[in-house]
């Protein structure tokens, strides 16, 4: 089947998948809701068929097979299983909650209602990080005993709610930090994790765990099981020499390899394997990965939409978020 789609939220990030989808002619794109009217213009360019309605309300009146949420963190939890109850597939973009406990309960909706439910986890799309995990997956690496994350923006949000704990959930780590988190648990096949330890900061200064303040600063170390040894830094407006810094390394004891942007990109990434002091060049750009987890769910949606067990993954990434911040 074709399925109809909903947007809610289509700012610079729902309008993008938007796109992505109405490029991939993998479903029909019936309707939209945002508030704001230069966003809602813009996203009448990317589907012109489409009409614009007021809100999640009539979004849902329209018998939908699933809708894409693109709205700020704090209602990403109600609008999805608001969706997921009256049948409808979601596609949220992350975090699907602000906690562990929003989250569960959007994927326990999602269960009871037999329904997809996918997250905007997009850096598991890019093909730098792909190439990545058919490494670690297969064992090619080795026993993997480490893996170095690292998200630095010399940017912050522009955005008021997102230094809003209430609002947001977090900070930096919250922002940035669940992406290199899920690459690290997803390409280690969801390990459990024993112990995580953190120290989180706010405009220099040690920020209390109770605090209301969001960080701007984050290190945090995750052992898994089997002692694997995860270490993330984050952080918005670092002095970094360029807009950002990310990469993700795994250190196997047969070799190694690692995703890192490129000269400063948010968007675009290489991947190399590692053999003592030999390197192989895996992936590099340009790679249009930005809204390959969208497609990939309409596309998934076409063709069945029933809960995908998957999802319980979504948990794991929410719950190890949640002792970083000593929740």
């Amino acid at each position: 089947m074709r399925p109809r789609l909903g947007f809610l939220g289509t700012g610079w990030i729902g309008r993008h998948r938007m796109q992505a989808i109405a490029e991939a002619d993998v479903a029909e794109i019936v309707a939209f809701a945002d508030p704001v009217e230069e966003m809602a213009l813009a996203a009448q360019q990317a589907a012109p068929h489409a009409h614009r309605v007021a809100g999640m309300e009539e979004l849902l009146a329209l018998g939908l097979d699933g809708i894409v949420i693109a709205t700020p963190s704090a209602q990403h939890a109600a609008q999805s299983v608001q969706a997921l109850r009256q049948g409808v597939a979601v596609f949220c973009q992350k975090p699907l909650g602000r906690d562990a406990a929003e989250v569960r309960g959007v994927v326990q909706a999602a269960q009871q209602a037999d329904r997809l439910l996918g997250l905007d986890l997009s850096y598991r799309a890019t093909d730098a990080m792909q190439r990545i995990r058919a490494l670690v997956q297969g064992g090619e690496l080795g026993r993997v005993q480490a893996v170095d994350l690292v998200f630095h923006n010399a940017y912050g949000p522009d955005k008021p709610w997102f230094k809003d704990k209430a609002q947001s959930g977090g900070g930096c780590v919250m922002d940035l930090g669940v992406h290199l988190v899920d690459l690290a648990l997803w390409a280690l096949d969801f390990p459990e994790v024993a112990e995580v330890s953190a120290q989180l900061f706010a405009k220099g200064a040690p920020l209390p765990r109770d605090a209301a303040e969001v960080e701007d600063f984050a290190l945090a170390t995750l052992v898994l099981a089997d002692r694997t040894v995860v270490r993330l830094a984050c952080s918005w407006w670092l002095h970094a020499g360029r807009d950002a810094v990310i990469s993700a390394a795994f250190h196997g004891t047969q070799g190694g390899a690692a995703l890192h942007n490129v000269d400063g990109s948010f968007y675009d990434f290489s991947a190399e394997r590692f053999r003592g002091t030999a390197r192989e060049v895996l992936a590099t750009p340009p790679d249009a990965w930005g809204g390959r987890m969208a497609v990939q769910w309409a596309w998934q949606l076409a063709q069945q939409n029933r809960f995908d067990s998957t999802a319980l993954r979504f948990i794991d990434t929410a719950a190890a978020l949640d002792r970083i911040y000593g929740r």
